[in-house]
């Protein structure tokens, strides 16, 4: 007797435990239904870099409440017209840190962080980079001036780590492949594009390609290259050709 009913106890403890887990399942799946959500501003479709966006572009999800993402709008024309400074995908929310105000105008100067200019300077196959240099590419500034007086090119390392905005007039992000420009926009400091300008007007400049996980500065010393230059021409003087001597003839 003492033994049925030692077992009779511990199979009413055992459904008393499935049906205590049962019922705690229940509310927490309960809880987490009536959760509070609010609605979101997030992409319709993808987003390029660049882009002005247009309200056709959004759509509004459902978020909890409770991890909405940080500078996440809430309605759609908080965002229509503003600048996409990163590339954005269907179904993702937007953020301010990842936008620009567009004032008008060109929607890359809506690109160009604070304290920042955009200078354009002319390249061509070799300076470019054969083309590979795409918006969103790192590059340093080389410059190149002769000194007359030891017959030398002096090449510098003028900038480092400059990013860049565009090429010709394109600067979106989503090329990747080569293509031979006629001009590329880097993003500078007004100190950094005195530097740019001056090269230029001393020589010429060319653009190296960097890594895009290497953002390290360094510093570099300047190099010089000896370069044979053809002797100067002197100029030839011609002699002017002698007085004609003419015989007078007198008549007797």
């Amino acid at each position: 007797m003492n033994k049925r009913f030692i077992i009779m106890l511990g199979i009413a403890l055992v459904l008393a435990f499935f049906a205590a887990k049962m019922v705690n399942d229940f509310l927490i799946q309960n809880r987490a239904s009536t959760k509070t959500t609010v609605p979101v501003v997030a992409a319709a479709v993808d987003i390029p870099y660049g882009a002005k966006i247009e309200e056709q572009q959004l759509k509004l999800i459902d978020w909890p409440s409770d991890s909405v993402p940080p500078g996440a709008f809430n309605n759609k024309d908080q965002v229509v017209n503003k600048v996409a400074k990163n590339n954005f995908y269907a179904g993702e929310p937007l953020s301010e840190k990842r936008m620009s105000v567009y004032t008008g105008g060109s929607t890359l100067s809506a690109l160009i962080n604070k304290d920042y200019r955009a200078i354009s300077v002319r390249v061509d196959d070799v300076v470019g980079v054969a083309g590979f240099i795409l918006p969103g590419n790192y590059v340093d500034v080389l410059a190149t001036k002769m000194d007359r007086v030891s017959n030398q090119a002096l090449t510098q390392t003028k900038l480092q780590n400059i990013k860049v905005l565009a090429v010709d007039q394109d600067a979106s992000h989503e090329k990747d492949k080569p293509a031979i420009v006629r001009a590329v926009t880097l993003e500078l400091r007004p100190e950094q594009a005195e530097i740019v300008v001056g090269a230029m007007q001393e020589g010429t400049i060319q653009l190296t390609l960097r890594n895009p996980e290497d953002n390290q500065v360094v510093n570099v010393k300047e190099k010089v290259e000896k370069i044979a230059l053809p002797p100067p021409s002197i100029p030839v003087v011609k002699k002017a050709p002698p007085p004609k001597k003419f015989l007078k003839v007198i008549p007797w």
